[in-house]
């Protein structure tokens, strides 16, 4: 543990702590490094997906209806 870690109280489903209390036996990893982990893949995907966002702002939008009706004309539904 750093000297910068910060302490946090967080509840788990039951379930769920005694997958972590396996995993973390098994791999000889502590809980919290496997729950840092896990925020870390989890933030990564959100920044990942927040930078295709960016990258895909300047295409136009489509309407849900003008999708559906340009399928029924094509005959695809």
């Amino acid at each position: 543990m750093s000297e910068f870690s910060k302490r946090a109280t967080v509840y788990l489903d039951p379930m769920l702590h005694k997958a972590l209390r396996i995993k973390a036996a098994e791999t000889s990893r502590s809980i919290s490094e496997l729950i840092n982990e896990a925020v870390r893949c989890s933030l990564a995907e959100d920044a990942e997906d927040l930078a295709v966002f960016k990258e895909r702002n300047s295409e136009p939008l489509l309407a849900f209806e003008d999708v559906l009706e340009e399928l029924k004309k094509n005959g695809r539904i």
